[in-house]
């Protein structure tokens, strides 16, 4: 083996294992940008997607994107397993690495498109059917477009351009996980009943940025190393300029849009932003001069805000914002390389674009391999996913979406020592002066019910002058606070104060493993709803709340009744009933 072959397979082994390492950027960032009852689910997802993509990939999937010279898709010498003639693609993309160097390294470019995709179906997708998708992603689409240009296809026969995959790569999985968001729906309570979108916080922002930096370090093996070579360092090291100028002015850029538009500079859009340029500049990192990555980052900074506030505004779900950063700045990126391509500014640049004096012919080949790209992964995609839905389901029940599909999914939780920061109301319904999201509660025991209070505001019935003061307390289950709130307020209840508890009755909880074992602690989330009256009978609440939470099983919750000596109001040292009338 010569010192160039060894030189050039090291390279394309270092890049290969730096974009590898960009699926622990993938999972941290989803995993801090959902929250924390969905974090196993986010983790696991990326594990398996990676597995899946790898397995569709070996299969069939390099089949289709190389094998052969057809315009369409890959027909010669579909399998490399079982003692397949390798020798077929001894010049495929490069003689200067082994066979399996080259599959390594386009493999770990067929999971990231499969990894775009979890995150923007995050926090209500089945497993399963993730899993499905994936693999027929990473077996038929992806390849497929890959081999229009990467393979020698019919796009690649026009002169399009996608150095290290803006179209391949990014759009591919932008345009597969808009189709499965649509498809999909928003989660419980994005909207609210005007429309009107509604913020629905991730868990750990730390989290999210050390997945960004992650990621931001893979890029320098994802752009780069789509050289394949080292053979001609100018040319890796203009590409790792252009990739990080990108960067970080679209950091700059996403930072003051946000701050302008939104009033704050908001590091989930920063996050984002970073990621836009990195995006942006990913088909064009070998074509393009310093200065126009250094544009092409901003422009792509300040798109990505406006993107992600336009897909909230149309109903487009993406807990992590993949189709605003993948999709949206994928396809900003390859239009960016018809107009800013500059022929020699490296050895593989050999094309001018509109901005420096080659007319609109690549710019034109560019804009059609959008829409091709576009219409076949979309209406593939969503096809696959119609079926999915008919067949298997693809989306998991409210009460687990509001549960957390760490565990209806998995059958454990990713902060076991901690109270889930469930909402536990609907937040698509108007809930006036108690429709918050309450802060985490603290742990506190009984010998009958383990509970959590926290502080809450209460507003009580007013009625006459002496009248008995009754304080009734509900524990029930989580998901059903919004039929029972719509009970209250329809036979008259003002005001009540409402805690996120922990606690088992007789069913003990749920079952919950940690490496095959049993966790001997099994507290279910649940609500404590306390109720102060003295005008509406008691009867008639306790049977207003037990026929909206009964069903016979398990969990249908407790109603306890209190005897209240006295109130006093603080401010006015009012006491008795004169303590309860409300304040203006």
């Amino acid at each position: 083996m010569s010192t160039s072959m060894i030189i050039d397979t090291f390279w394309v082994f270092l890049s290969a294992i730096l974009v590898f390492f960009m699926n622990l950027g993938f999972a941290s960032v989803e995993a801090g940008f959902a929250r924390s009852k969905n974090t196993v689910n986010i983790l696991s997802k990326n594990f398996i997607v990676f597995a899946i993509s790898s397995l569709g990939f070996m299969l069939l999937g390099w089949g289709f994107m190389f094998g052969g010279d057809n315009p369409i898709i890959g027909t010669e010498n579909l399998f490399i397993l079982g003692g397949a003639d390798l020798s077929f693609y001894e010049n495929t993309l490069t003689s200067n690495v082994p066979f399996w160097g080259k599959f390594f390294f386009q493999l770990v470019f067929c999971g990231t498109a499969a990894t775009i995709v979890s995150g923007a179906v995050a926090e209500r997708i089945k497993y399963i059917s993730f899993i499905v998708f994936s693999f027929i992603l990473t077996l038929v689409i992806y390849p497929i477009v890959g081999h229009w240009i990467w393979g020698g296809g019919w796009l690649a026969d026009l002169g399009f351009l996608d150095f290290a995959g803006d179209t391949v790569v990014h759009s591919v999985g932008g345009w597969a996980a808009l189709a499965g968001v649509i498809v999909l729906g928003p989660r419980i309570g994005k909207y609210g009943k005007n429309g009107k979108a509604k913020a629905i916080p991730g868990h750990n922002m730390s989290l999210a940025v050390i997945g960004l930096f992650v990621l931001w370090l893979g890029w320098f093996g994802f752009n780069p190393g789509s050289t394949m070579s080292f053979q001609n360092p100018a040319d890796v090291m203009h590409i790792l300029m252009t990739t990080n100028t990108a960067a970080i002015a679209a950091i700059v850029t996403s930072t003051i849009t946000a701050w302008i538009f939104i009033g704050k500079p908001d590091l989930g859009m920063t996050i984002n932003g970073c990621l836009a340029g990195l995006v942006g500049i990913t088909g064009g990192c070998a074509f393009v001069s310093i200065e126009s990555s250094l544009i092409i980052g901003a422009v792509a900074g300040i798109f990505v805000v406006f993107a992600v506030v336009f897909f909230d505004k149309i109903k487009i779900d993406d807990p992590v914002g993949a189709t605003s950063v993948h999709l949206g700045c994928g396809v900003l990126g390859t239009i960016a390389v018809g107009l800013f391509a500059q022929e020699g500014v490296t050895t593989l640049s050999a094309t001018n674009g509109l901005f420096f004096g080659g007319g609109a012919n690549l710019l034109l080949v560019e804009l059609l391999g959008v829409a091709a790209v576009g219409g076949f992964t979309f209406l593939a995609s969503l096809l696959v996913w119609f079926v999915l839905k008919l067949t298997m389901g693809i989306r998991v029940t409210r009460e687990e979406e509001i549960e957390g599909l760490d565990i209806g999914e998995h059958g454990n939780t990713a902060y076991p020592d901690f109270v889930p920061s469930t909402p536990i109301f609907d937040p698509t319904m108007d809930t006036g002066k108690s429709g918050a999201v309450l802060p985490k509660p603290q742990i506190a025991a009984s010998s009958t019910e383990i509970v959590a209070p926290e502080q809450a505001v209460t507003v009580v019935n007013t009625a006459r002058s002496g009248a008995k003061i009754t304080k009734v307390s509900i524990i029930t289950n989580q998901h059903k606070f919004t039929d029972l709130q719509s009970a209250l307020d329809e036979i008259g209840v003002t005001g009540i104060t409402v805690t996120n508890v922990l606690g088992y009755g007789m069913q003990k909880g749920h079952e919950e493993f940690y490496r095959g074992v049993a966790v001997d602690t099994r507290l279910l989330p649940k609500v404590q709803v306390d109720i102060v009256i003295c005008k509406i009978p008691t009867n008639v609440l306790i049977d207003a709340v037990k026929k909206v939470l009964y069903t016979g099983n398990y969990g249908d919750g407790k109603i306890f009744i209190y005897d209240v000596e006295n109130a006093v109001k603080i401010r006015t040292n009012e006491e008795g009933y004169d303590a309860l009338q409300d304040e203006e």
